[in-house]
């Protein structure tokens, strides 16, 4: 007897289930449809550094607002070309909002940001006091 390899998923499915619950249901869908940047938060001793990803921006298309330690970074571009007849396009430019809630140890008016290869990165000096720190022991 001779062993067959069974494949359970049909060969031709309907454009109902290949176009919308299909798509909808995998991380493809959800990853290019997504409205906020992937965001890595590291603290060092002197400063916290948020790092976002924002590929395919200019600088100049990146808002940063702070208000009451509320830290927002938004963005509204939209496709540039809307007159193009696309097949198929994967391009998104959607507009987005993050904001972060800074501790009252950050030094607000020392923040600096730079946009560099497609990543926003943001420093957020600590204050003085906060950087102290003193072991100790226990008795």
């Amino acid at each position: 007897m001779n062993l067959v390899r069974w494949n359970n998923q049909p060969r031709f499915t309907n454009f109902f289930d290949s176009a919308f619950l299909n798509e909808m249901l995998t991380d493809e869908y959800q990853s290019t449809n997504c409205r906020k940047p992937a965001t890595n938060i590291v603290e060092n001793e002197d400063n916290f550094e948020l790092n976002l990803a924002v590929p395919g921006l200019e600088k100049e298309d990146i808002k940063i607002d702070l208000e009451d330690n509320l830290l927002t970074i938004s963005v509204a571009k939209e496709a540039e070309n809307k007159e193009v007849n696309y097949s198929r396009k994967e391009f998104t430019y959607n507009a987005f909002s993050r904001s972060f809630k800074l501790p009252k140890t950050v030094e607000t008016e020392k923040i600096k940001a730079d946009y560099i290869n497609g990543v926003l990165n943001i420093k957020l000096p600590k204050m003085a006091e906060a950087k102290f720190k003193k072991a100790i022991k226990i008795s």
